[in-house]
């Protein structure tokens, strides 16, 4: 063994032991970003060569929030904003994507899948992919449950909430008038692509930046978040582990 692998091997056994006993996120939410940036910095003519990198990192990240504990991971993968791309960047990420979601769907992982976003803004082939994945998981209770963001947005989230509310207030034979007397966030929160899941406790995004990007803006009201300056395909079990020992050593006040 290098001596650099024994020192890595030391510092995350040491972090480890850390954690012991601290509170860990019930959800944990990853806006993997960074991957075309990683491609430039590495020489890579194609910045689908970053994505292809980023992909392979996700099967690891879901083994270490399985043996940290954590019950449910959101993964931004695409937003809405990035289906402007060109087709000759798009077209290959969206494989990658798809590639990616079955490959988590494959019998022998334990983790149930769940697409959150705008599935209907996809190409009918990739958006079909994804629901059969889903739907081959949804017996799965082994591992983390993984929101799949993919075609995402939050203001397009919240919006389609509220439509599919007052759907269901009309189609009760309900008014308008009734809804907006008892109308409160708990009628939305029903309505949102994450429903019947705990808001995410702790929000992780890589590449430096330091901006939400549309990422849950409603569940990450009363998040912690951490920034990571590394970009996602070198995002190490070191960095994930100093991310929860980050959100360990918070107080959270929910704002009170």
């Amino acid at each position: 063994m290098k001596l650099r692998d024994l020192v890595y091997s030391v510092y995350e056994r040491r972090l480890t032991a850390k954690l012991a006993g601290k509170p860990v996120p019930r959800h944990v939410g990853v806006m993997c970003d960074g991957n075309r940036r990683w491609a430039r910095e590495m020489g890579f003519v194609d910045p689908n060569d970053g994505h292809r990198v980023g992909a392979a990192k996700i099967k690891h990240v879901l083994g270490w929030c399985d043996q940290a504990g954590i019950a449910h991971v959101t993964l931004y993968l695409l937003a809405t904003d990035n289906l402007r791309r060109p087709a000759s960047e798009l077209d290959p990420l969206l494989q990658i994507i798809e590639d990616l979601v079955v490959e988590l769907a494959e019998e022998g992982n334990p983790w149930r899948l769940r697409m959150v976003g705008a599935l209907d803004l996809l190409p009918a082939q990739t958006a079909t992919a994804l629901k059969a994945a889903e739907e081959r998981t949804r017996e799965r209770s082994g591992g983390a449950e993984v929101n799949i963001a993919v075609g995402y947005g939050g203001r397009r989230e919240i919006t389609d909430a509220v439509r599919s509310l007052l759907l269901e207030h009309a189609a009760s034979g309900g008014t308008i008038e009734e809804l907006a007397e008892v109308l409160d966030v708990e009628h939305i929160a029903e309505h949102l692509y994450t429903r019947g899941q705990p808001d995410p406790d702790l929000v992780i995004r890589t590449s430096g930046e330091q901006r939400l990007s549309g990422f849950m803006l409603w569940q990450s009201a009363h998040s912690e978040f951490y920034f990571c300056e590394l970009n996602w395909p070198d995002f190490r079990h070191i960095d994930f582990l100093r991310a929860l020992r980050s959100y360990a050593n918070r107080q959270r006040r929910y704002g009170a």
